[in-house]
């Protein structure tokens, strides 16, 4: 058995990336077209937006260092 157990680290890199863009681009889109179609947001609206586009940001570099160099490279 690995240290770690049966991490495919492959696919955890792979889909947290994925997970971390998703939430960037939507919190971008959301900002852009947000306001252009409804007017504009409250307060709570842009804040939540603007941490989407932060915790993308930082899901997506985590993802990547934690499980495609790190975990690995300790098994």
């Amino acid at each position: 058995m690995a240290r770690y157990g049966d991490l495919d680290y492959g696919w955890l890199t792979k889909y947290g990336f994925g997970l971390g863009v998703t939430l960037f681009v939507l919190g971008a889109l959301g900002a852009i077209a947000g306001p252009a179609l409804f007017g504009p947001l409250p307060g709570w609206g842009e804040t939540l937006l603007a941490d989407s586009e932060i915790a993308g940001i930082v899901i997506a570099f985590l993802s990547v260092i934690f499980f495609g160099i790190v975990l690995p490279l300790t098994e």
